[in-house]
C-alpha cells in the first residue's frame, strides 16, 4: 500500500467494481477500455484521476474505481467516489452506457456475453481462462468492493489476520447484494460468494475453504499456503504466469508486497456512500477485536477453519437472517444467547462506532441498511416475487439511478 510502513489501521484502501450496461436494455456493454482510453487518451489498464484510480478488469464490462494509493481516513471519499461515478456515466453516455451497481447482473449470460480484457496483462487472463474458464458467473459477473488494511511485520500481521478471519464469515451479511442469476432467485441472498465458492475447485488449493487458514506469519503463509497452490497449479501453468500473491482466491488475502490483507468478500451496494459506510463499521469491530476489547486474540487465532467457513456458507445463503448461536464465537464479540447476523451487526455498530465519531454521509446509508436490512433483502422486497424480465428491469433500472445520484434503494 506504501513504500514506508504502515501500521495497524493507519490507513485504507478502498477499490469498488461496477458494471458497464447499455442504457436502453441493461445488457453489458463491454467498452471499458474506451473509458479508460477517454480518460487517459489511449488505451491503458490503469489511469490515475487524482485522488482516485481506474483501472480495468477481468472483461470488458466491469471497471474498477479505487483510492489512488492508501486513504489516511474513510470520510470524504463518498463524494470523491460520487463524482468519479458521474464522470464515468458521462463518458459512456455517448457510447450509449451507464454504469450498474450490485453484484451480479441479473440475467447476464456469461457464456455468450464474455468479453475479456484484451489489451495489457492479456496474457495473465488468458491464463485463468485456459486452466478454470472464464465464461461463468463466478468469473466474469460479479463486482465487489475490497478493502485493504495495512500491517507492518509478523506481528501486526498475525493480529489483523486473526481478526479478518473470525469477523468475515458475517461480513457478508451487510453487503449481500445478488440474489438473482440467469434472470432465476437463486436461494442465496449472496449469489456472487456463491458462485465464486466454486470458481477454482479444479485446483481447491487455489481458494481454500474461502476463510483463511490459521497462519500467523510471513513463513508459515509462504509454506502452507502460496508454495502449495503454486505447486498445485504448475502442471497447468508451465510458463508460471498465474506463480505470484494474486493467484490466491480466498476471501481475505496476504499482499506481503504490499504489506496488507485485502477482503473480498463484499458485494459491492448501490452507491458509494453505502460502500464506505459498510467498511467504516467493519473496520471499526477489526480494529475492537485487534485491541482485544472483548476476548484475548489469543482465543479466536486456532477457531476451526472449517466451522467458520460453516458459518461463511450460511451467511452468503441468508444474509442478516443467518442465526449464529455458538458460545465462542459470539462471546469473542462480547454477547451471549442466540442472535442473527443482522442483529449482531447492530450492536456492532452501536458498540464500535459511536455517533460522536460518525460522518453524516456514512451514518444515513448504514442506517438505512441496519433498518431495513441489506440491499438483496430490499431488491427481493421489490420484486414481490415478480421476477418476469419487465420487473427485473424497471428494479435494476431504478438502482442505475441510485448509483448516478448517491442515492439509498430502499425496496
Amino acid at each position: 500500500m506504501s513504500s514506508e510502513p504502515l501500521h495497524l489501521f493507519e490507513a485504507t484502501g478502498i477499490e469498488l467494481e461496477y458494471m458497464l450496461v447499455d442504457n436502453s436494455t441493461l445488457a453489458v456493454l463491454p467498452a471499458a477500455d474506451q473509458v479508460l482510453a477517454a480518460a487517459a487518451g489511449q488505451i491503458v489498464s490503469e489511469v490515475e484521476q487524482g485522488p482516485l484510480a481506474w483501472s480495468n478488469e477481468l472483461v470488458l464490462h466491469v471497471i474498477e474505481l479505487k483510492t489512488n494509493g492508501p486513504a489516511p481516513a474513510l470520510e470524504g471519499l463518498a463524494p470523491i467516489f460520487q463524482d468519479h461515478i458521474r464522470r464515468i456515466n458521462a463518458i459512456l453516455a455517448p457510447l450509449g452506457g451507464r454504469l450498474m451497481p450490485t453484484a451480479c447482473h441479473p440475467w447476464m449470460d456469461p457464456l455468450t456475453e464474455t468479453v475479456l480484457w484484451p489489451h495489457e496483462y492479456s496474457p495473465v487472463y488468458e491464463a485463468y481462462d485456459r486452466i478454470f474458464g472464464c465464461r461463468g458467473h463466478g468469473w466474469s459477473n460479479l463486482q465487489s468492493m475490497h478493502i485493504n488494511l495495512p500491517f507492518a511485520g509478523d506481528l501486526e500481521f498475525a493480529r489483523l489476520h486473526a481478526a479478518i478471519r473470525f469477523l468475515l464469515p458475517i461480513m457478508p451479511a451487510l453487503t449481500a447484494s445478488s440474489p438473482i442469476l440467469d434472470g432465476r432467485l437463486t436461494g442465496h441472498l449472496d449469489a456472487r460468494m456463491a458462485v465464486y465458492c466454486r470458481n477454482s475447485e479444479r485446483i481447491p488449493s487455489v481458494a481454500g475453504r474461502i476463510v483463511p487458514e490459521p497462519v500467523y506469519t510471513q513463513e508459515a503463509y509462504a509454506r502452507e499456503i502460496f508454495q502449495r497452490m503454486y505447486a498445485d497449479i504448475a502442471p497447468f501453468d508451465p510458463a508460471g504466469t498465474l506463480q505470484h500473491e494474486f493467484l490466491n482466491a480466498r476471501g481475505a488475502i496476504a499482499r506481503f508486497e504490499r504489506g496488507a490483507i485485502e477482503i473480498r468478500v463484499l458485494d459491492v451496494q448501490e452507491h458509494p456512500g453505502a460502500d464506505l459506510a459498510v467498511a467504516s463499521l467493519i473496520i471499526a469491530t477489526l480494529e475492537a477485536l485487534c485491541a482485544e476489547r472483548w476476548r484475548p486474540l489469543a482465543g479466536i487465532r486456532a477457531i476451526d477453519t472449517a466451522w467458520l467457513a460453516g458459518v461463511f456458507q450460511n451467511v452468503i445463503r441468508d444474509a442478516d437472517r443467518a442465526v449464529i448461536a455458538d458460545p465462542v464465537y459470539l462471546g469473542a464479540l462480547g454477547l451471549t444467547g442466540r442472535h442473527t447476523a443482522g442483529d449482531i451487526w447492530q450492536y456492532l455498530a452501536q458498540t464500535v462506532w459511536p455517533e460522536a465519531a460518525r460522518a453524516p454521509e456514512l451514518m444515513r446509508p448504514l442506517a438505512t441498511l441496519l433498518d431495513r436490512g441489506c440491499l438483496a433483502g430490499r431488491i427481493l422486497t421489490a420484486l414481490g416475487g415478480d421476477i418476469r424480465p419487465s420487473t427485473l428491469f424497471d428494479i435494476y433500472a431504478e438502482l442505475c439511478v441510485c448509483l448516478a445520484q448517491g442515492e439509498m434503494f430502499r425496496g
